[in-house]
């Protein structure tokens, strides 16, 4: 097995606390398997960089990330940099620019973590959520006119290719032949009868190729709900950029909260490095104090291992995280307990 090189962007806030618990897990997974090697190099961008130079990342950024073999993000959030800089400085340019067009977000209700859901078992839920990455709804097209009167005008456009809808749909298909062979997708097309129409088009059209998987279409609304009412009959769902992003905070929501919501941004081809990184954001109200749930970024860097080919280290990092949370000793605040993130990490490497 080759070195992997990975690009490290701690990023803001308790991103640069959960990635230094994530990559102590890479590292003793490194001395205990044969064969599996990192190199790794950090890079300092997000808004601390922005502060000092005006930009999110260098100017050769991509370039520099470009030769990796994959990125490790912690989370990019200041309350003194306005969202739409740190996302559109960093997290959109290295989507976009590796076509990164898979957003992946499992969602599993593990073993002795709490619920705000009554009567669901462990293991009752599990779903994965791929959301379309590169346009839709973030395509960034748009802008706005006349600013400062009362006739100023904001427009934003949505935007939907077929090469970039089939794609994410087949890519969905793929992973529910591989998993329970049920596929949800789900659109708003009462409403937007372009954009969201077309999708259920192209969604149709796709099935045919599929014929071993049983296919729903539910409106993003409904979606919702279920996701909250029965979210036990979920496989595999696939939605466009916004509506993606959005349920995938309400599946961690129900599953234990954000501390537990690994995801993934993939370029399937491998032409580009593909990023990984927790759902959570840089939650600065805690920053600091050592009491982020560094979980969804230990189970990110499974993810990342998984892709790149160490799947065995990839199953002991799952296997180690299940059986801490089933454990129930050893929980972040977020869990109701009272444990440091640092503690987290060591239960996770005693059980490796």
């Amino acid at each position: 097995m080759p070195t992997f090189t990975i690009a490290v962007i701690p990023g803001d806030g308790v991103g640069i606390e959960v990635v230094a618990e994530g990559r102590r897990v890479l590292e003793a997974l490194a001395r205990r398997e044969r064969g599996l090697r990192f190199r790794f190099a950090t890079f300092g961008w997000g808004s601390a960089y922005y502060k000092k130079h005006g930009r999110m990342m260098p100017a050769d950024g991509l370039d520099t990330l470009r030769k990796f073999d994959a990125i490790y993000l912690g989370a990019v959030g200041d309350p003194k940099v306005p969202d739409h800089v740190t996302l559109h400085g960093l997290l959109f340019p290295i989507r976009q620019s590796f076509d990164q067009y898979v957003n992946v977000r499992p969602a599993v209700l593990y073993a002795g973590v709490p619920t705000p859901l009554a009567n669901k078992a462990p293991g009752s839920i599990d779903m994965l959520v791929i959301r379309e990455n590169t346009e839709g709804e973030y395509a960034d097209v748009g802008g706005r006119l006349i600013r400062g009167t009362e006739a100023e005008v904001a427009i934003q456009a949505n935007v939907f290719t077929r090469h970039g809808t089939e794609r994410i749909i087949r890519f969905a298909f793929e992973q529910a032949r591989a998993r329970r062979k049920h596929l949800t997708s789900v659109t708003k097309s009462n409403a937007l009868a372009h954009s969201m129409v077309f999708w259920d088009d192209v969604f149709r059209e796709v099935a045919r190729d599929y014929p071993d998987v049983q296919t729903s279409s539910m409106l993003v609304d409904a979606a919702g709900m279920s996701f909250v009412r029965r979210p036990e009959t979920f496989d595999v769902v696939v939605a466009s950029n916004l509506f993606g992003d959005i349920l995938t905070d309400l599946s961690a929501a129900v599953v234990g909260g954000m501390g537990l919501a690994p995801a993934a941004n993939l370029n399937p081809t491998r032409k580009f490095p593909s990023m990984f990184e927790p759902v959570h954001g840089s939650a600065p109200d805690i920053a600091g104090k050592g009491i982020v749930n560094p979980i969804a970024a230990i189970l990110t860097a499974g993810m990342m291992l998984d892709f790149l080919g160490a799947k065995r280290a990839a199953a002991q990092i799952r296997r180690a995280v299940a059986a801490v949370l089933a454990e129930g000793k050893v929980r972040t605040p977020d869990l109701g307990g009272r444990s440091k993130t640092k503690e987290v990490t060591a239960a996770v490497l005693e059980n490796l």
